[in-house]
């Protein structure tokens, strides 16, 4: 019997002689080892893209996305919305006094009313938000200049500011709290609304201020050092942020909605994305007989002026909407899905035409050959 000359090292790229010879002057081959990875034998699946594959996949897009973009688009245009630029940068806007004269360094506030209609009821609880335009939340350093140890009630942290918080960190030798540039410049107008009857008569519109912030900020990532038993105490040795009126402790009267966990504070701490954006201001929640959360006719916004947007050519506003299962209104959604189906459905049409054409004459050619 005949032996094999076989030898598994030489296939993987070791020669005989390099055990034989104790390794002198052996050069390493560069050959990868025979395993199915590196000589890439794994099982694999490749797709092949034919005309039975592939037009039907268009087709069945197009028929799925369409529908659903319709659903979007016309849910969204459901959603009732009222919004009012108060700015007041036109000489003919009540508020422009005040956006003309108003700064950081003042101390009297700037009051201003605007009036408007509703021409349709707005039913179930409507939402009532501020807006801002080209003001940049999302700049990098904007973004970092905050403490969350500081903000999740940390004591040492409460003392001893984070360095991002620059310039923002201290006043003097004492720390600011809440402190960085996020909090320094909390947006502080002060807006209430009111209903005229047909006499002229104003009735205030309730509005609630708790609800507004996310169940996890309000509850795990905001806390009061020490809890919220006695907040003056706890904040001692601790200076406001330079553009605050009064310290973060008497931000409300509500032990529950004061320092830390206060909602309008929580809900300006989580950054927008884009310089126009807007924010949960209040909630006008549904009357349970029935009527209209507002009904249709005149109402007033009052507005304590006491942010000023000019330095940086900002513009505020004010919304009314409601919202759906769906949220707020959005008609981006529905347009982008009635656009993807639209397109998927005009390209299996025009590939569908293509294979025909193509398709009947190579079968002619096949005959004939």
């Amino acid at each position: 019997m005949m032996a094999s000359g076989y030898n598994a090292k030489e296939e993987d790229g070791h020669p005989p002689s390099a055990s034989n010879n104790g390794g002198a002057g052996v050069v390493k081959s560069k050959k990868p080892d025979n395993t199915a990875f590196k000589q890439q034998r794994l099982p694999a699946w490749q797709p092949i893209l034919t005309a039975g594959t592939v037009l039907p996949a268009f087709f069945v897009i197009g028929l799925i996305f369409i529908p659903i973009g319709i659903g979007l688009y016309v849910t969204s245009n459901n959603i009732k919305e009222y919004e009012i630029d108060y700015t007041g940068a036109d000489p003919n806007d009540t508020c422009y006094n005040c956006s003309q004269n108003f700064t950081w360094n003042s101390t009297t506030p700037c009051v201003c009313s605007v009036p408007f209609t509703l021409a349709q009821p707005f039913e179930s609880n409507v939402f009532m938000y501020y807006g801002l335009s080209n003001f940049y939340q999302n700049h990098r350093r904007y973004v970092k200049s905050r403490d969350d140890s500081q903000l999740n009630g940390d004591l040492s942290a409460l003392k001893n500011p984070s360095k991002e918080c620059e310039p923002y960190r201290t006043s003097g030798a004492v720390p600011i709290a809440p402190c960085g540039a996020i909090a320094n410049s909390l947006f502080n107008d002060t807006l209430e609304l009111f209903s005229i009857d047909s006499d002229g008569n104003r009735s205030a519109v309730p509005l609630v201020k708790k609800g507004i912030a996310w169940w996890t900020d309000k509850h795990v990532k905001f806390r009061n050092p020490g809890g919220n038993d006695n907040l003056t105490i706890a904040f001692k040795d601790t200076s406001k942020p330079v553009n605050w009126r009064k310290p973060v402790f008497e931000m409300d009267t509500d032990p529950e909605n004061n320092g830390f966990i206060n909602e309008d504070f929580i809900v300006w701490m989580r950054t927008a994305a884009l310089p126009t954006f807007r924010k949960l201001y209040r909630i006008i929640q549904k009357k349970p007989s029935g009527t209209p959360t507002l009904a249709s006719g005149r109402y007033v916004l009052d507005i304590t002026y006491n942010y000023p947007v000019r330095s940086f050519d900002g513009r505020k506003r004010m919304i009314l909407s409601t919202i759906s299962w769906m949220g707020g209104k959005n008609p981006f959604l529905g347009i982008a899905y009635i656009t993807v189906g639209s397109i998927c459905f005009f390209l299996g049409v025009v590939l569908l035409i293509i294979h025909h054409k193509y398709d009947t004459r190579n079968n002619s050619a096949d005959i004939q050959g």
